[in-house]
């Protein structure tokens, strides 16, 4: 039969040929600025809700300070990383962090089975950082272009303003990298008990960069000192009947007793490179990095102890991205965050303003003064700091009254890059069901049962062919987990077994030739010099 559906297209009509990756310099990135087509996706995907943020809308903040130990595990921070933050002792930086479901608008309950952001904001004296995450350490996608159509499929029906299971399973069927992260979600691990007994992930990767330009790869980790504590479906639906801002009470009653919540921040560390030994790739975010090979490195401690003073000024107007680094903390080419950091601030100055950094919460600390070139715009209410002519508010000036490039580091970390322009396939898919599997037998009898339960329950709700394909899915993570899956919901196990591969994906536990484009035709490598 031949295929009669309208094309996707662009909203200047360009004819779509690749809605799944961006455009990277050889396999592994980096992104290109001139991926116009995911830009005006992701742009127009950022200002689709007024007022409330697309994604996050429910949420709570608290202020408190952080304290770096000055090593990194058993090795001076400084090894490591040229970021003061982490490096100097007995310094106490302010911190405001704000914690939000995923996908629930402003007053949903915290109770929902959803993702928790954990967005930390220190504020330094070599500026702000922020540290935006989740509390699970992976994600349902590698790619940020994906990104708009994964939360239009998670969010209500457009028609019956519901949020649909067949909705949400129809999109991860064809995306195998999800099913580590909704094993997770459908298990207890997708309702935190609250705030406080929540771990935190920055969930992609970074780069730490020494005096020396030496960089590593990393991924930083919260771990709460209160431990960790989820809840089942049935005790969620249990404190939802009567609060259902259960998770806010508990964390402003216990900073106003004195109990003030505690996280330690740990690290994980790897060289710098593509790690070619691993069967997945250290850049992709739906793979833990195990922790036998990369441990969990101590490096510093938060601590939670004031509530906001206003809701609205301090949480609700709270902005976070991806981009605001500090020096010693840098980008790698982890696809997803690439794709953030220009979302992530974009959407801020759609939803605060263009001058949202002007704001107390989100201005730097008080000792760190503003000097930029930057003017005007709506609701501007200071200029920032100048040079000595207020009439010069650009750089460079001949006149050498205006403001001046900050003195370059003795020595900077430059990444080779080499590659063919194109839109790439990640060729490392061995984990994209390990990694889910390994996570199913890790869970006690209990944790099983509660995840089984709720995938039932969803797959009653999906046509037939959602159906056999997520328990597809379920069964080459592990034989059991599909199993169980599909007699729960009443599924033809063996004709979901029957399903071929999905089109221009490797089969499970196999990997694709490395330079893959995204039509399946191989790159040709660029000859080194």
């Amino acid at each position: 039969m031949s295929d009669q559906r309208p094309i996707l297209t662009t909203r200047q009509g360009h004819p779509v040929r690749d809605n799944q990756s961006t455009r990277t310099v050889g396999e592994r990135g980096p992104a290109t600025l001139e991926n116009y087509q995911f830009i005006e996706k992701i742009t127009h995907f950022d200002r689709e809700r007024i007022p409330e943020r697309v994604v996050h809308a429910r949420g709570a903040g608290a202020h408190g300070w952080f304290e770096a130990y000055g090593k990194i595990g058993d090795e001076p921070a400084s090894k490591y990383t040229r970021a003061r933050v982490l490096t100097e002792t007995g310094v106490k930086t302010p911190m405001f962090v704000r914690f939000s479901t995923v996908a629930g608008a402003k007053e949903s309950p915290e109770t929902e089975r959803d993702p928790r952001g954990f967005a930390v904001k220190f504020k330094t004296v070599d500026g702000n950082w922020d540290l935006v995450g989740n509390n699970l350490k992976v994600f349902f996608i590698r790619d940020a272009i994906k990104f708009p159509d994964m939360i239009h499929a998670f969010k209500p029906d457009p028609v019956t303003n519901r949020q649909e299971a067949w909705r949400f399973f129809d999109f991860v069927a064809q995306h195998p990298e999800s099913i580590h992260m909704v094993t997770h979600l459908k298990s207890p691990w997708g309702i935190p008990a609250n705030y406080r007994e929540m771990e935190g992930s920055g969930v992609n990767t970074y780069k730490l960069v020494n005096d020396q330009g030496e960089a590593v790869l990393c991924k930083f980790h919260w771990i709460p000192k209160q431990g960790v504590r989820n809840l089942t479906s049935q005790q969620a639906s249990e404190i939802q009947a009567k609060d259902v801002g259960h998770a806010t009470r508990d964390l402003y009653d216990n900073i106003k007793a004195g109990n003030f919540p505690e996280w330690e921040f740990a690290v994980q560390i790897m060289p710098d490179g593509p790690n070619d030994h691993l069967s997945f790739d250290p850049l992709d975010d739906t793979k833990l990095w195990p922790v036998d090979q990369f441990p969990l490195l101590p490096c510093g401690r938060m601590v939670l102890d004031r509530v906001p003073d206003n809701f609205f000024a301090e949480v609700e107007q709270s902005a976070f991205g991806t981009g605001v680094l500090v020096d010693g903390v840098d980008f790698s080419d982890d696809k997803m965050l690439q794709g953030r950091t220009l979302s992530y601030s974009d959407t801020q100055r759609y939803r605060v303003g263009a001058n949202y950094l002007q704001l107390p919460i989100n201005a730097p600390q008080p000792g760190v003064k503003v000097y930029s070139n930057q003017r005007d715009g709506q609701m501007a209410y200071t200029v920032d700091g100048t040079g000595p002519n207020k009439h010069i508010n650009y750089e460079p000036s001949t006149l050498a009254e205006g403001l001046r490039e900050a003195p370059k580091p003795a020595k900077d970390y430059h990444q080779p890059v080499q590659g063919n322009l194109g839109r790439y396939q990640t060729s490392r898919t061995e984990d994209d069901y390990t990694q889910a599997g390994v996570r199913y037998r890790s869970f006690a009898d209990w944790e099983r049962d509660d995840l089984i339960a709720n995938l039932v329950a969803d797959m009653k709700q999906c046509p037939e062919p959602i159906q056999l394909r997520m328990v597809w899915h379920f069964w080459h993570a592990d034989e059991d987990y599909g199993r169980r899956v599909a007699e729960g919901a009443g599924i033809d196990l063996e004709k979901a077994k029957a399903l071929p591969p999905l089109p221009g994906r490797a089969a499970p536990g196999k990997r694709l030739q490395s330079e893959t484009y995204t039509d399946g035709s191989q790159a040709h490598r660029v000859a080194a010099e």
